[in-house]
C-alpha cells in the first residue's frame, strides 16, 4: 500500500496527523482491511451460522413436501379409473370382419356373442346440376335449398352468378345443410350439392326463382339419400347413421362397407380385463411411490447416519397410517373377492405392496363386477383413498397450510438476515474507524522518533550525509575560555 509521510517543518517538529497518512495500515504496518474482516465475522459468526441453519432446514422442508405433493398427485391420477365400478368392469368389443364395422362399448354392454349383416350403408342426397361453362354467368335469383324440413333461400345477384360463386354463396351461408362444390367435366362444369346429414330424413329439394330466370338453367338432377340397412341375429333394422348406438345395449357399431351377400360377420362382447389390470397395477405403483416418499422423508439411514428432511414428521406417517388402514380394508359379500390379498397385492416387510398378476388375472376372469365394488363406489378402497388424497392436497389443505408456514418462517429469516447485514456493516465502520485513528497515532509516533533520533544521534546523521550540529555535546568537547 502506498503512503505520503511529510517531512519536518522548518522549526524540526512532527507534522499534523492529516498531513502523515492516505492509506490505512502505512503507519502501524497492519493489514487493517482483513483484522476488520476476520473481527466482523466471528462478531456475527453465531448469529449467521444460526440464521443460515434455519434457511437450510426451512429450504429441505418445503423441498421435501414438494416431493411428497408429487407423489399424491401421481396416486390421484391411478384413482379415477378405479372410483367407478362400471368403469372398471369394462367390456371389448370385436368385430370379425373389420372391413365390415368396428365396435365399442360403455359400461352398459354385457357379454354376448351376435351375427351382423350390412346389406347397405346410409348415404347423403346429392345434387348435381346440368354442364353448364365454367366462367360464363349462369343467371340471378334465388335458389331454395330444402334438406329434409328445413330450407334457405339463397340470393343470387350479378356478383355472384357463376357457378364458382353460386358455390360459394351456398357454402357461405349458414346451416344449409348441404356443402356446394364445381367438378369440371369433358361437356363442360357442374355444380354439385351434398348434403351434410345421411339417411332418408335428409332429402335435398333446389328450388330457383325470381331474378332474369337463369338459374332454371340449373337443371339439378338429385340422387336420393337412403337409410343404412343391417341385421343383427337375422333381425332387420335401419339407421340414418353408420353409427349405430341403439342397436345393442351398451354397444356403438361403425358400420364401414356392406357385408358380402348372406355372409354376416361375428360381433363379439367379452369382459376387459387388460384395462382393469392395468388400472389396479397402476394403482398399487402409485401407492409404492407414496410409501417410499414417506419412508425416504422421515426415516433414518443408519449406514449413512442421516436423517430424513421430515424426520418424525406427524403428518407424514399419519397419511401412512391412514392409508395403510384403507388398504387394508375387508368387505363381504362381494363374490369373494373381499380385500387387496384376494387380488393378490399384498404388503411385504418393508412396507410397499406387491401384486400377483396370475392371481389378479385369475379374479378379474372371475369376478370383474364385485372387484368393482370392492375399489370403487361410494365406500370404495379407491374413493376412499381420494378423500385421504384430497384432504391434504386441496387448496386450504394440511399440505397448503404447512407450506404457507414454511414460506412464513423463510420470509422471517430473510428478514433477520437483513436486519444481521447492516449491524455487521455499521459494526465493520466502526472497528475500521478505530483502527485507522490508531494507525495515525502510531505513524506520529515513528515521526517523532525520527525527529529525536536525528537532534541526539548525530553519528547516524553524518554517516548519512547531513549537516552536524554545531553544539559542544554534538562535538564530544567541553569549550573552556581565553
Amino acid at each position: 500500500m502506498s503512503s505520503v509521510i511529510s517531512p519536518s517543518n522548518s522549526s524540526g517538529s512532527p507534522s499534523s496527523a492529516s498531513a502523515l497518512i492516505t492509506s490505512t495500515g502505512i503507519g502501524s504496518g497492519l493489514d487493517i482491511g482483513a483484522i476488520v474482516s476476520s473481527l466482523t465475522t466471528a462478531f456475527g459468526a453465531a448469529q449467521t451460522s444460526q440464521l443460515t441453519n434455519q434457511q437450510n432446514s426451512l429450504d429441505a422442508q418445503v423441498s421435501a413436501y414438494g416431493t411428497f405433493t408429487a407423489a399424491l398427485d401421481t396416486l390421484k391420477l391411478s384413482l379415477p379409473a378405479l372410483e367407478d365400478p362400471s368403469q372398471l368392469a369394462g367390456f371389448a368389443a370385436t368385430v370379425a370382419d373389420k372391413n365390415v364395422a368396428s365396435a365399442t362399448t360403455n359400461s352398459d354392454a354385457v357379454a354376448g356373442t351376435y351375427s351382423l349383416q350390412v346389406n347397405n350403408l346410409a348415404t347423403a342426397a346429392t345434387a348435381t346440376s346440368a354442364p353448364l361453362s365454367g366462367t360464363a354467368a349462369v343467371g340471378t335469383g334465388t335458389l331454395t335449398v330444402a334438406v329434409g324440413s328445413s330450407s334457405t333461400a339463397i340470393t343470387i345477384d350479378t356478383t355472384n352468378d357463376t357457378l364458382a360463386g353460386i358455390a360459394a354463396a351456398i357454402n357461405s351461408t349458414p346451416n344449409v345443410g348441404v356443402s356446394a362444390s364445381v367438378i369440371p367435366t369433358t361437356g363442360g362444369s357442374r355444380l354439385v350439392l351434398t348434403g351434410t346429414s345421411t339417411g332418408l330424413a335428409n332429402q335435398i329439394t333446389v328450388t330457383p326463382s325470381g331474378g332474369n330466370g337463369g338459374l332454371a338453367a340449373l337443371a339439378l338432377t338429385t340422387v336420393a339419400a337412403q337409410d343404412a340397412s343391417y341385421s343383427i341375429n337375422g333381425f332387420a333394422a335401419t339407421s340414418a347413421s353408420n353409427v349405430v348406438s341403439n342397436a345393442i345395449t351398451g354397444v356403438t357399431l361403425n358400420l364401414l362397407q356392406p357385408s358380402a351377400a348372406s355372409t354376416p360377420t361375428t360381433l363379439t362382447i367379452s369382459p376387459d380385463t387388460s384395462s382393469a389390470q392395468t388400472a389396479i397395477d397402476g394403482f398399487v405403483t402409485a401407492v409404492n411411490g407414496v410409501l417410499s416418499s414417506i419412508q425416504t422423508l422421515t426415516g433414518y439411514n443408519p449406514s449413512t447416519q442421516t436423517a430424513g428432511p421430515l424426520n418424525g414428521n406427524a403428518a407424514l406417517e399419519a397419511f401412512q397410517n391412514q392409508l395403510q388402514s384403507i388398504l387394508g380394508k375387508f368387505t363381504s359379500g362381494n363374490g369373494g373377492v373381499n380385500s387387496l390379498t384376494d387380488l393378490g397385492i399384498s404388503a411385504g416387510t418393508d412396507g410397499t405392496y406387491s401384486t400377483d398378476d396370475t392371481k389378479l388375472g385369475n379374479a378379474l376372469s372371475a369376478s370383474l363386477a364385485s372387484i368393482g365394488n370392492l375399489l370403487g363406489g361410494t365406500n370404495g378402497i379407491a374413493t376412499q383413498v381420494a378423500n385421504l388424497v384430497d384432504g391434504y392436497t386441496k387448496p386450504g389443505g394440511l399440505l397448503d397450510t404447512i407450506n404457507q408456514g414454511l414460506q412464513t418462517g423463510l420470509s422471517n429469516v430473510s428478514t433477520q438476515q437483513t436486519a444481521l447485514a447492516a449491524q455487521l456493516a455499521a459494526y465493520s465502520a466502526r472497528l475500521t474507524a478505530e483502527y485507522n485513528a490508531m494507525d495515525t497515532a502510531v505513524a506520529l509516533l515513528k515521526q517523532t522518533q525520527t525527529y529525536l533520533n536525528a537532534e541526539f544521534n548525530p553519528s547516524a546523521n553524518a554517516a548519512s550525509g547531513t549537516s552536524q550540529s554545531n553544539t559542544s555535546l554534538g562535538s564530544g568537547t567541553l569549550g573552556t575560555s581565553g
